[in-house]
């Protein structure tokens, strides 16, 4: 890793140290160090200057609710703005924590598009008519319920 003109320029072991904590955040820098041919110091100060400047943001896991026992809605929710409000608008949605993520897409219109968790449509329907209904600029609401999951990957890399 590089500091160029204050722009973090990460290099082809800094990659593949990420696709492997991708894959894994929870191995340890012996492992990491064997499969890339590198000392477990080093790949433990390249992972700490990638914590340093925000490369890496944070550890997580991911839950398999079917297996424990929960059973979750998701729904794919399009909220068609006025374009003056689609900020504040998907700001208020995203402070909510049956939202676990919201974007802002340009195509033919400016809209938000929230993923939402709750335990039945009731709760969905609830959650959608009292959180995000009533927002000033929100003009319309299109919800798509997951009715089957083929693939989820955070994966960015490669």
């Amino acid at each position: 890793m590089r500091i160029r003109n204050q722009q973090v320029l990460l290099d082809d072991t800094d990659w593949a140290i990420l696709k492997i904590l991708e894959e894994n955040s929870k191995a340890k820098y012996v492992e990491i160090g064997k499969k890339l041919n590198l000392a477990h110091s080093t790949v433990y100060d390249r992972i700490k200057k990638m914590e340093k400047y925000g490369i890496i943001k944070k550890y997580t896991v991911e839950i398999n609710h079917k297996k424990a026992g929960v059973k979750l809605l998701v729904a794919i929710v399009t909220i068609f703005t006025d374009p003056k409000e689609t900020e504040n608008v998907a700001e208020k949605i995203a402070r909510h924590r049956q939202v676990s993520e919201v974007l802002t897409s340009l195509s033919e219109e400016l809209v938000i598009i929230a993923r939402i968790t709750a335990e039945d449509q009731e709760k969905l329907h609830s959650f959608i008519a009292r959180n995000i209904a009533p927002l000033k600029g929100v003009l319309r609401i299109r919800t798509s319920v997951i009715s089957k999951k083929h693939k989820q990957e955070n994966t960015l890399l490669f």
